[in-house]
């Protein structure tokens, strides 16, 4: 579908400077939510809200449909009564620009048990009655993902396969054991994920009440350590035992010598379309439900997708399988209707994944950062855009925009400057400005170049592990932001359009 000219920023909440550690639903999600509105822009757009696994990485997840509990707001939990001053105060650390994500959720985990103690030791006929409604909205993922987490944190977090094998297999026997065994722990996870909805719910209410369309994120694999793939291990690449026998990734590309060895099960379409793709029609109802649009990441895995053993070491001994994409959103579509989709088509892109997305009128992506090489057909330079596109001066997994100049080959740089016919003293803002005035119908800016950010404000550096999501702002950072700059850019580039929502 098409959507209205517009633009907007890219930041995940955890980048918000909580006092509790890492960033969530709480009072700068707000904060940040006015700011677009006073710039006239009218798109937030965030990673995956998943609840996050190996590496603190929102691509890489415990479940497919449920939150991320460590987003809920400690200070929303007080104004419920769930929380008292001291157990804030007590749990409250110094704003900076990097996370700790163990001290973190240290923190947040002790919130939450003492806020979901309290809420069913005092919940009344209102509350338990939302409560009921959301576990008979969600009955199609939420019960599985509850009695996955329960099983896990009782098992180190080790990988589903390596639990007894009654739970592993998901025995009934076993199942109703633990149900018997651990009441408490499978009523504070339904708490957990009851509370995690009606937070965002009311966060992207107030974001829409503001006409800002909230954009989420979907990957199109799931990790192998999930309650997706345990409940439903039928529909992915998984052996008796449950061990990955073919697994996902990408060819050597821009970002990778080697490729990307993502190490996610690949799918069994077979199966899958032989339920009518139900699991994957109740995927995008649970995003639509979330947010006002949704970002395909990896858009041309649903074409065809780089299959590799789960033997290899690495992404080059791989190959190209076909996947059922067009038979899949054509059933999507009968289901749910209108599909307002962004289609992730970077890397490796052919005709095939073109036609695919253009049947469905999926705007694709551009990445202006990508787009000095020198040759004039290059699909990233602004003069090649076609109008149904998003333009980005770089995404997540991108260097800040000062960053990507500063270390970019001279002749790279020499392009951008000629280009656009600038010496390049702000390369943040000749980015920005290219993206404000394209056709593309959406412009959206990681909030690091608004912000005006080196390298050492990078969100993701692709095929490394340890000092990644880790990124957040503080307040001296926000107030520094050239509001009026950009208000002014928005204008003169006609891009002051409120969305309907």
């Amino acid at each position: 579908m098409r959507f209205p000219r517009s633009s907007g920023v890219l930041v995940h909440p955890t980048s918000f400077p909580s006092r509790y550690g890492m960033g969530d639903f709480g009072p700068e999600a707000r904060k940040f939510i006015d700011f677009l509105h006073e710039t006239d822009q009218t798109i937030w757009q965030v990673l995956p809200l998943s609840p996050v696994g190996y590496g603190n990485s929102p691509y890489t997840a415990y479940s497919a449909f449920a939150g991320n509990p460590y987003l809920i707001s400690p200070e929303i939990l007080h104004e419920k009564g769930l929380l008292t001053k001291e157990e804030l105060n007590e749990a409250k650390s110094p704003v900076d620009t990097t996370i700790n994500f163990d001290e973190a959720n240290a923190n947040k985990t002790s919130l939450l048990n003492f806020a979901s103690k309290r809420f069913y030791e005092n919940i009344d006929s209102r509350n338990e009655k939302k409560l009921n409604d959301f576990i008979e909205e969600n009955q199609n993922w939420l019960e599985d993902y509850v009695l996955f987490s329960v099983i896990s944190k009782r098992n180190g977090r080790k990988a589903w396969n390596r639990w007894d094998s009654g739970l592993a297999k998901k025995k009934p026997a076993a199942i109703r054991k633990l149900k018997k065994e651990a009441p408490s722990e499978i009523r504070h996870e339904t708490w957990l994920q009851f509370e995690f909805n009606e937070q965002w719910m009311e966060l992207k209410a107030y974001a829409n009440r503001k006409e800002i369309r909230v954009v989420g994120d979907i990957p199109i694999f799931v990790d192998h350590n999930s309650s997706d793939v345990w409940a439903n291990p039928d529909f992915f690449a998984v052996d008796e035992q449950g061990n990955r026998t073919l697994i996902a990734g990408v060819p050597p590309d821009y970002f990778s010598e080697t490729g990307q060895l993502w190490g996610n099960p690949l799918y069994n379409w077979k199966k899958l379309k032989k339920d009518g793709y139900q699991w994957w029609i109740d995927r995008f109802s649970q995003m639509f439900k979330l947010f006002d649009a949704i970002r395909v990441d990896h858009f041309r895995g649903f074409e065809s997708y780089w299959q590799v053993s789960a033997k290899e070491k690495n992404a080059i001994k791989g190959t190209w399988v076909e996947a059922p994409g067009r038979d899949l959103f054509h059933t999507i579509g009968k289901k749910l209707g209108r599909l307002p989709i962004i289609a992730e088509d970077l890397g490796f892109i052919t005709p095939e994944v073109r036609e695919l997305r253009d049947e469905f009128q999926f705007p694709g992506m551009k990445i202006l950062q990508f787009a000095f090489d020198g040759d004039p057909d290059n699909d990233f330079l602004p003069h090649n855009y076609e109008q149904n596109s998003v333009v980005y001066s770089g995404t997540h997994d991108n260097d800040t925009s000062i960053g990507w100049y500063q270390t970019a080959p001279e002749s790279e740089k020499h392009h951008m400057r000629s280009y656009t016919r600038s010496d390049a003293a702000e390369p943040q803002w000749e980015l920005i400005r290219l993206a404000m005035f394209s056709v593309s119908d959406q412009a959206i800016i990681p909030l690091q170049d608004y912000m005006n950010l080196g390298t050492e404000h990078r969100m993701n550096l692709p095929g490394t592990v340890g000092r990644n999501w880790k990124w957040r702002y503080t307040d001296e950072m926000f107030h520094h932001i050239d509001k009026q700059r950009i208000k002014k850019l928005i204008y003169d580039s006609n891009r002051k359009i409120r969305n309907e929502i």
